[in-house]
Formats: structure tokens, C-alpha cells, sequence
């Protein structure tokens, strides 16, 4: 039997064992030499049995659940964060070899998250330098189209290809510089600095930022909200994130369109919405858009390469709050944003 490997439990039964034996040859001698108080002798020798028997099982369940104390302990510190936490499994049996099996999966995740960080690591090294390697080109690709914009002035057509190789430029710079942020915060190498900032400025600089384009594409930019309100955040990675929600709608509204941004503070959390009244997002795409390169078929936006509603997702989770949106298609869509406020017990 293979729970006899386990030496405490063969001690056990061989302790019950020996009991039994002495508690019969007992009665036996008992019995056959006709003792007076035979019954009475009995009695006494299964009393004895009994309460050896007990006291036996006591001690040997109350070390198996010191055991389990102690695996459950060492399991609580794995989760906790500590990588080295195993379970003594020096002994044979069952139960060591559950234990075996469980510092053996241990190990498997540490070897797994190692990878996985080394694989981030690698990730962001290599966006890195690509990055880095496309700089000098992109700045010297820039300063030809500018000159060949100022030698253009009074050549409209060669104007205005000059005008679309800037605008291309500048996507190639920003889906670089998107590639990098979204490396970063995978790799884990970007500590947010967290201070307490207020809300309405944020805003405010938001507004100031979105305002010339606003004018120039004829939308309207609408901006309201309580005084007041105190977030714990990053500045430039919060801002980061709702920059990309509003430029989200702003490519997704018409001419005369409008988009707001609203904020309000609850009994228990901080609400921000930016909502849009363009074309909105069809059903089907609604739980894939925080998918990274993720593009509609339904979409007539053939400009986007899909990083920039990822990297707010990333950014706001990374401040502990949760995003989701809402939309009807052709009516425009709202991005909710919720933050709860910590609590004091």
C-alpha cells in the first residue's frame, strides 16, 4: 500500500497494532485462567486500548495539521510575493509527494514569470533602439520637407505633397513614440509618480492643447466639471491618456460635430466621460477596441494603427482605475472612466 511509504503513518498503525494484540492476548489469559473479575478485567484492558488508541491518533492528526499549517503558510508567502517560499517535502508518502508537486509548480511559475520578464526586457530594449534609430532619420526627413515647404510656396502642387509627407512624418513619429510609452509600461521600467493633483487643471491644460484644432477642423470642444476634485496621479501620464481619448474623438466626428468632457465626483469614486457625437463604434467591434492594432471592417478610418485607446487603457489601469465604453453606432460614443476613492476605516 502506497500510504505506508510514509514512516509516521506505518508508525501509527504499528502502535494501534501492538494495542490490539496486548488489549486480546489480555482477555485471552483472562478468560482461559478463569480469573475472578474476568469482565471486570476486560472491561479495563478496552478502557486502556481505547484511550492509547486515542491518544495516539490525537498526537499524530495534531502533527498533520501543523504540517498543513505550515504548507498553508508557505503557500500564503508564494502569493505574497515571496519566490523562495517552499514546502518541507523531505518526507515519502502521499502527502509529500502533493507537496513535491506543488514546490515543483513553484519553480515552473518562477521560471515562467522569469521568461516573461526577460521577454518584456528584450521587448522594450528593441523598441528602444528602433526608436532611437528612427529619430535621426525622421529629424532630417523633417527639416528636407521643410525646406522643400519654404521652396514650395509658389509651386501649389508641389506644396501640397510637401503638406502630406509632413503629415505622414508626423505619424510616424507618433506611432514610434506610442510603440515606446506601451513597451515601457509593459517592461514595468516606468514608476509613476504619483502626487495629488487637481482635476480641473488637468482639464484645463487639456482644453488649451485641443483648442487650435478644434477651431481648425470647425468642432466644438466642450469642457465642464466640479472645482475641487483631487486626483493621485501621474500628471504627464494621466494627461497622456486622456490626450489620446479626445484625439480618438476628435478623429471619429465630422465638421460641426461636438465632443465634451465631463467630470463629477460620487459618494465613492471620481467619473470622468469623454463623449463624441460621430460615427460610434459598431456592436460587433465594441469588446475588441482596447486591442492593440486592432482595426474595424467596419471602420472608414484608414489612418490609425490602433495603439492609441490601448495605451490609455494601460495608463489609467496603471493609476487603478477602470475604463469602458458605450456607443451607438452613428449617434457617437462615451468613454467612461471611474477612480474609487480610497477609503478610510
Amino acid at each position: 500500500m502506497r500510504m505506508l511509504a510514509n514512516r509516521k503513518i506505518r508508525h501509527l498503525f504499528y502502535q494501534i497494532l501492538f494495542f490490539l494484540v496486548v488489549f486480546t492476548a489480555a482477555s485471552v489469559v483472562a478468560v482461559w485462567q478463569q480469573w475472578k473479575g474476568t469482565v471486570f478485567c476486560v472491561l479495563m484492558s478496552a478502557l486502556c486500548m481505547g484511550a492509547l488508541i486515542f491518544l495516539v491518533l490525537y498526537l499524530y492528526f495534531r502533527e498533520q495539521e501543523k504540517i498543513m499549517e505550515d504548507a498553508v503558510s508557505q503557500i500564503g508567502q508564494y502569493i505574497a510575493g515571496n519566490a523562495d517560499a517552499r514546502i518541507d517535502s523531505n518526507e515519502e508518502g502521499e502527502l509529500y509527494r502533493l507537496f513535491h508537486e506543488v514546490n515543483t509548480l513553484a519553480a515552473t511559475l518562477n521560471a515562467h514569470a522569469e521568461n516573461e520578464t526577460r521577454a518584456k526586457r528584450f521587448l522594450k530594449d528593441t523598441i528602444s533602439n528602433i526608436s532611437h534609430q528612427l529619430k535621426t532619420p525622421l529629424a532630417a526627413l523633417n527639416i528636407y520637407n521643410g525646406l522643400l515647404q519654404e521652396e514650395a510656396k509658389e509651386l501649389p502642387e508641389i506644396r501640397e505633397f510637401a503638406d502630406l509627407s509632413e503629415q505622414e512624418l508626423d505619424r510616424i513619429e507618433a506611432l514610434v513614440q506610442n510603440l515606446l510609452k506601451i513597451a515601457k509600461l509593459d517592461s514595468g521600467s516606468i514608476v509613476l509618480e504619483k502626487t495629488p493633483e487637481d482635476l480641473a487643471e488637468i482639464m484645463d491644460s487639456i482644453e488649451r492643447h485641443f483648442a487650435y484644432q478644434a477651431r481648425q477642423e470647425e468642432k466644438k470642444l466642450l469642457f465642464s466639471g466640479e472645482e475641487g476634485i483631487t486626483l493621485l496621479c501621474d500628471r504627464g501620464w494621466f494627461t497622456e491618456a486622456l490626450s489620446n481619448l479626445v484625439k480618438n474623438a476628435f478623429d471619429h466626428t465630422t465638421a460641426g460635430g461636438t465632443i465634451s468632457i465631463e467630470w463629477k465626483r460620487f459618494a465613492s469614486m471620481v467619473q470622468i466621460v469623454v463623449r463624441d457625437d460621430g460615427s460610434g463604434i459598431h456592436p460587433e467591434d465594441l469588446p475588441h477596441i482596447f486591442k492593440r492594432f486592432y482595426r474595424s471592417r467596419f471602420s472608414k478610418d484608414t489612418q490609425g494603427v490602433g495603439l492609441g485607446l490601448p495605451l490609455a487603457k494601460a495608463i489609467i489601469e496603471a493609476h487603478n482605475g477602470m475604463i469602458e465604453a458605450e456607443s451607438d453606432p452613428g449617434r457617437g460614443t462615451a468613454f467612461l472612466i471611474n477612480f474609487l476613492i480610497p477609503t478610510k476605516l
